[in-house]
């Protein structure tokens, strides 16, 4: 069978530019590999067309837009979510129009798509209490438990990314003083942060207990499930799901509904900001690349406005009450004026 002009653009994409004249991570290639999954899987059961006879003639504009119609209504994907399905799309018909001049003008059609706009959300965190309460469900009389709690507490402190902790390696860390942790995030970019005294006894302890400050240990995951296998998004969702519904039982006021892994990031930005931690080094702790991203916590904490607000007022209002109050005659008050 002669492979379509499709499946040979599609292929040097994901193999080619991606991996090597981009340097893209293994996180984005496979974010971008699942959309195209999901685009031959709506071509297929959609439009009837199958695999083997999917060319790039048959995607035009309409057909990605009916795409992203489909996520969002069938699948019942975030608007971000389509966002992010729209920007692998864009990617790789920015790639195609100089690969091949002749679909040029259906590339720019579709790279003219644009982004829905997404509502925005209010930064989800826990309060000081919260995360401590959180952190003392884990028991601690088992494996498991000091397994998680040395994965949540180093969620919390290092500000990671789910992804983030799931790649994390032994090799990672230093544990001697000054401990640091070094994190590779979007983009392959890697950020060292600073851990406190607790969070490394926690480590040191965890380590020694899974033979994982061993040197031909240095390479494996630093958090495994029971196959020795690195843990995966859902595994660790479902950990912080598990002691959130333990915590909430005993105080709900201070456990939201919901809560996910990056609930604990958010957290540790609050936390940094409401401590008087300048932004600037909020944003290198967290990896952002602009400040812009790092400011949405200084627009979501009420409490500093409230404080900001407190400080800058001025006394307006006199003491005494204005002379009309104590007139019973404001007419003839006026007239005297």
């Amino acid at each position: 069978m002669k492979p379509t002009d499709f499946a040979k653009y599609i292929s040097g994409f994901l193999t080619k530019y991606l991996l090597n004249e981009k340097g893209a991570s293994n996180n984005t290639i496979s974010s971008y590999r699942d959309t195209f999954v999901l685009l031959i899987n709506f071509l297929q059961t959609k439009k009837q067309i199958k695999v083997e006879k999917i060319t790039l003639d048959k995607i035009t504009k309409e057909t990605i837009l009916e795409f992203l119609d489909w996520l969002q209504k069938e699948r019942k994907c975030s608007v971000s979510t389509r966002n992010s399905r729209l920007s692998a799309i864009h990617s790789f018909y920015k790639y195609l129009q100089c690969e091949s001049l002749e679909h040029v003008h259906e590339c720019q059609r579709i790279l003219s798509i644009k982004f829905k706009k997404a509502a925005t959300e209010n930064v989800n965190y826990l309060t000081i209490e919260g995360i401590k309460l959180l952190l003392l469900q884990p028991d601690t009389n088992t494996s498991r438990g000091r397994r998680d709690l040395t994965l949540l507490s180093l969620m919390y402190d290092a500000g990671a990314r789910v992804q983030e902790i799931i790649d994390l390696t032994p090799s990672m860390l230093r544990i001697d003083k000054p401990a640091t942790i070094k994190i590779i995030g979007k983009g392959n970019k890697a950020r060292i942060v600073p851990m406190l005294d607790a969070q490394v006894e926690h480590l040191r302890n965890y380590l020694k207990e899974n033979r994982l400050n061993e040197s031909f240990a240095n390479k494996y995951p630093l958090f495994h499930n029971s196959k020795k296998e690195k843990l995966t998004r859902a595994g660790v969702n479902h950990i912080i799901k598990k002691y959130a519904d333990a915590a909430r039982k005993v105080n709900q006021a201070i456990i939201p509904q919901k809560i996910s892994c990056h609930t604990l990031r958010h957290s540790k930005a609050m936390h940094l900001l409401q401590a008087g931690v300048n932004l600037v080094y909020i944003r290198d702790i967290l990896g952002h690349v602009s400040i812009q991203t790092t400011e949405i916590y200084a627009r979501a904490d009420s409490k500093q406005k409230r404080q900001a607000l407190e400080q800058a007022y001025v006394e307006i209002n006199p003491d005494e009450k204005p002379m009309w109050v104590e007139n019973d005659n404001l007419l003839s008050w006026l007239k005297n004026f």
